[in-house]
């Protein structure tokens, strides 16, 4: 079966031949020309391949306009949501696809590197790619079917690895080599992983092996050390039988840093051998598989994961350190599909902060092309989509990204964000809950799900959370005691809780230290609507933030349930009207969004 369906008419065919002949060129194949004679057979092979095709192509021009045949195919491939329309001579559409884009083709001049046939070929890629995400992830849930649903024999937690650098700055390396421990382990079907969040929360902490054993519910423990110095590397790692709290394996690594991902899966395969079990050939390719071949590029990218980990949403400093460090590491490996998905991330905050241009997408769709299997930057499209409005893409990348990895925080945070905007709380909660507990320092989800519990009247859900959200931010202000993101998350919670004076103190208190932070005072605005039902504070805290609110966060500002007090005042509908009025004289049309509360 062909990757694209061309639906055209016969009398076109001349005129279609070069654009088949350029999707050929892309390494595609195409079903569009086929020798066969009419009647049932060739009815029943075009339903076969319209049906397993990944794109349709339809070709417009006033003869098939004409067609029942070419109208019946391009309302099946827009009802599964595969059609990419193209268009000659201004052929008038028919009614049901013409909301569809459709690129017009008559200057083209049979040049594949022409702008239009450009823009058609993106587009059947983009298709391609989703299609064969899909594909994989479903032969990936077959091949592991029965492995997967067998009773693991063992489980394993791996903790921290220690810096042993004397260098703090260093952390970002061990903890980027527990994490890869962590997921190659995850990769073998017949071993049990405790996640990366359960274990990461021994960091730092003096540890009794059988409490850690017993908490986890694990059979084995694997802990080591790292020392980096200049070019140098010395890791040490032992596997401890948790029963008997017997060494079952244990080795010291001393090698060049650019080894590095080698001792990784040297680490990974020995315990294997050590634990007795079979591993799959998949699982051994997929553990060998690395986003990327050059440590340098790896390291770079460990910087910027461990920024991006530690720093909340909407901080520009944070987000402008992840783009310069992935934009590096790219440069270093191009092919690094983790690295631009990364940066997509970095971008998206700065454009909805109003100081970058670029949303991200197509760092996004780069790491896509890249690697179709790749969920984080599925979940990153689907929030750049949904920031500019785009639900139903969104949508259709939450959930390719949840077939793919429904255990990443990227993705259960994501699919998070477009339940909330779309007023699904009930999804939302459970998303935002399976993120909060996949990363220890989400502060983001603990108050969103504030947030979505309260707008289903879920007082006791509500506290929970709140509950939650306060104790990760007071962690953060322990040692950033004028984070002022992490103070409008810590008085919404205050207020939630019914600390409406604390809520207010650290107020006060922020507004004297950062007075222009508008993500901080948009925060306080929703804790005095909604929590201390104060209306006359919180349209006097929104006057500021409207006054310069970007066209990707006014309308996810505008559905906010937290404004609900706030909605029919005039004075609240005046602050709207002024903001669109200047957003579409700067930009144009203000562009649907959303951003994070």
């Amino acid at each position: 079966m062909a990757d694209v369906f061309v639906s055209y008419a016969r009398a076109d065919k001349a005129r279609v031949a070069p654009l088949v002949a350029a999707i050929e060129a892309k390494g595609w194949s195409v079903w569009w020309d086929p020798e066969i004679s009419p009647g049932q057979e060739f009815d029943d092979q075009i339903d076969a391949e319209i049906n397993a095709a990944k794109a349709v192509l339809v070709v417009w021009t006033p003869v098939s306009v004409a067609s029942r045949w070419v109208r019946g195919e391009a309302r099946e491939a827009a009802e599964r949501g595969i059609l990419v329309p193209v268009r000659f001579e201004q052929a008038r559409l028919p009614m049901d696809v013409r909301a569809i884009h459709t690129t017009d083709l008559d200057d083209w001049r049979e040049n594949p590197s022409h702008p239009a046939v450009q823009e058609c070929l993106h587009a059947l890629g983009m298709m391609i790619a989703r299609a064969q995400a899909t594909q994989s992830a479903k032969a990936k849930n077959v091949s592991l079917a029965e492995r997967a649903q067998a009773p693991k024999q063992f489980a394993i937690c791996v903790l921290p690895f220690v810096n042993m650098s004397g260098d703090p700055e260093q952390e970002y390396f061990s903890d980027g080599i527990t994490e890869d421990i962590i997921t190659d382990l995850s990769k073998v079907s017949s071993l049990a992983v405790a996640s990366s969040n359960s274990v990461f929360a021994y960091k730092g902490k003096h540890i009794d092996l059988q409490s850690v054993v017993r908490e986890l519910k694990v059979t084995h423990v694997l802990e080591g050390s790292v020392r980096k110095a200049g070019s140098r590397l010395r890791i040490n790692a032992q596997l401890i039988d948790g029963a008997t709290n017997n060494h079952v394996w244990a080795e010291r690594y001393d090698r060049d840093a650019s080894d590095i991902f080698a001792i990784q899966d040297e680490i990974s395969q020995a315990i294997v051998k050590a634990l007795k079990l079979r591993l799959l050939p998949e699982e051994k390719k997929a553990i060998e598989r690395r986003g990327t071949n050059s440590p340098e590029a790896h390291d770079l990218y460990l910087m910027a994961r461990q920024i991006y980990v530690t720093n909340q949403e909407a901080d520009e400093r944070a987000s402008k350190a992840i783009v310069h460090l992935c934009t590096r590491a790219t440069e270093i490996d191009r092919n690094y599909a983790q690295a631009w998905a990364l940066m997509a991330i970095g971008h998206r905050t700065l454009r909805v902060l109003g100081v970058g241009l670029d949303d991200g997408m197509m760092a996004a769709e780069q790491a896509l092309a890249l690697n179709p299997d790749l969920a984080e930057a599925h979940a990153v499209k689907a929030s750049i989509l949904l920031m500019n409005g785009d639900t139903d893409k969104a949508a259709d990348e939450v959930a390719i990204a949840l077939k793919l990895d429904p255990d990443s925080y990227e993705v259960n945070r994501a699919a998070g964000r477009l339940n909330y905007q779309l007023h699904r709380y009930e999804d939302a909660i459970r998303l935002f809950e399976r993120a909060a507990g996949l990363m220890e320092g989400d502060l983001h989800s603990a108050s969103m799900l504030v947030s979505s519990y309260n707008a289903l009247g879920d007082a006791a859900g509500m506290h929970r959370a709140a509950e939650q959200a306060l104790k990760r931010a007071e962690a953060i202000l322990a040692h950033d005691q004028h984070n002022s993101g992490v103070i409008g998350y810590s008085a919404y919670a205050l207020a939630a809780l019914g600390e409406g004076e604390r809520a207010k103190a650290r107020m006060n208190r922020a507004q004297l230290i950062d007075p222009d932070n508008w993500n901080m005072r948009y925060a306080f605005a929703c804790a005095l609507s909604v929590y201390l039902k104060d209306k006359e504070a919180g349209l006097e805290m929104l006057k500021s933030v409207y006054a310069t609110i970007t066209d990707a966060f006014l309308p996810y500002a505008k559905a906010d349930p937290d404004f609900a007090l706030l909605h029919d005042d005039p004075r609240y509908q005046a602050m709207v009207a002024a903001a669109e009025a200047r957003l579409a004289a700067a930009n144009g049309p203000t562009q649907g969004g959303t951003q994070d509360a």
